[in-house]
């Protein structure tokens, strides 16, 4: 397989740059907002995606990554919906999307004068946004153009010895085609501080990802838990160094170019490891969340026009911006959940493909999905995210463990 030769057609963005999905965001500014928004993207139809945050109160780490999502490539239009008295502003969001040439509305429930009349107003919006949507211009994209990012969830045994390995070739082939690839979950890299910073491109960028090590483990420590769970023991994983070892392998093994904070797009194309940690201090709200969704959500703010969910024990989920691609190291897996998995990684232990012929598939899958083969979590309708509140700074040479504001 020759990576230049998976090309297919995109949409055009009026920034100049290219997604693989033309979707309309009904975001909700608050939960007392989040029935209104989800009716009107209800009403509007397989197009509109509602997405938003929970909460109230000021956090500037929700508001970027909301920010992030309206100018995502793969979003064409922007409703945001609001009750009118929280924080984040839906005016404001709109005019973040407005700005990057897409069309956006907004409106206020108490405005409107309360639910109904909000719902009437907002889906009147919302067709009118999605009949302009119909004009988007097409134009050709090939791996070059994409951010991928990886995330792994419900790991077995197999997640290191096929799933996430089979998905870190991949990486090789989409960095070395000029394109990007991000992965996450440094919680997910306890005991491989020296592998990991060795693998910077240059020094600063070794020193970063030291820093970052050593950030996430003072975070676990913190907060007393590690990312090792019951599932993964009977999955057949002993320890987290183990559970490491397969987490990390899902990057693949080109040079790491630098820390990406969420919300924050990579400056230009390889590979980069995407800092998902709260930064010190932590939020006065309690202790992060993390969990899948979160990390899928993180990822696809920081750019990722799709992203590779590595499962070997199994998982259901998609996203509401961009797709997800669920891999998996395990054929029973494969078989008992068909329905959720997109991919088997597994016939690489069983011997019926090589690695490089399992990766030159995913790369084939990829290609499709991007060029509009709906994953199995978009057949199923799935549209998780998670968005929770957190203290993280967005520059990521000012985020070394033990600064205080």
């Amino acid at each position: 397989m020759r990576p230049n030769e998976l090309v297919w057609r995109g949409y055009a963005r009026k920034n100049g740059k290219k997604g693989v999905r033309d979707k309309l965001l009904v975001v909700h500014t608050v939960e007392c907002s989040s029935h209104v928004a989800g009716k009107i993207a209800a009403a509007a139809g397989a197009r509109a995606e509602a997405i938003g945050f929970a909460g109230c109160g000021d956090n500037a780490y929700a508001v970027r990554v909301l920010a992030s999502l309206v100018r995502h490539p793969n979003v064409g239009a922007v409703l945001a919906v609001g009750l009118g008295c929280e924080s984040i502003q839906a005016k404001k969001l709109a005019e973040a999307a407005a700005g990057e040439g897409k069309g956006a509305d907004w409106l206020a429930i108490q405005e409107a004068g309360g639910t109904l009349k909000a719902i009437e107003k907002g889906v009147a919006s919302a067709r009118r946004l999605l009949a302009a949507l119909d004009n988007t211009p097409r134009v050709e994209m090939g791996l070059a153009d994409l951010i991928v990012g990886g995330e792994c969830g419900g790991s077995d045994f197999t997640s290191g010895l096929a799933g996430n390995v089979v998905a870190g070739r991949f990486f090789d082939l989409l960095v070395d085609a000029g394109g990007t690839a991000i992965f996450e979950e440094i919680l997910e890299a306890i005991g491989l501080r020296d592998l990991l910073a060795a693998r910077g491109a240059d020094a600063e960028v070794r020193r970063r990802l030291g820093a970052v090590y050593d950030k996430a483990l003072a975070y676990c420590r913190a907060v007393r838990q590690y990312s090792i769970s019951p599932g993964n023991f009977a999955g057949g994983l002993t320890t987290i160094e183990e559970k490491s070892m397969g987490a990390v392998i899902k990057s693949g093994n080109r040079p790491i170019q630098g820390v990406l904070k969420v919300g924050v797009p990579p400056p230009r194309p390889g590979l980069w490891l995407l800092d998902t940690t709260p930064d010190p201090h932590w939020t006065r709200y309690g202790i992060s969340n993390p969990n899948d969704n979160e990390g899928l959500t993180a990822l696809i703010a920081t750019g990722c026009h799709l992203v590779l969910f590595i499962t070997g024990r199994g998982n259901v989920v998609g996203n509401a911006v961009a797709p997800v691609v669920k891999v998996t190291g395990n054929s029973a897996t494969f078989a008992a959940m068909g329905d959720d998995m997109d991919f088997n990684a597994g016939t690489v232990l069983s011997g019926e493909t090589s690695l490089a012929e399992a990766a030159a598939g995913l790369a084939r899958l990829v290609a499709a999905t991007a060029g509009g083969e709906p994953s199995k979590s978009e057949l199923l309708g799935h549209c998780e995210y998670h968005i929770p509140y957190k203290y993280q700074d967005p520059d990521p040479g000012r985020s070394a463990p033990g600064r205080e504001e």
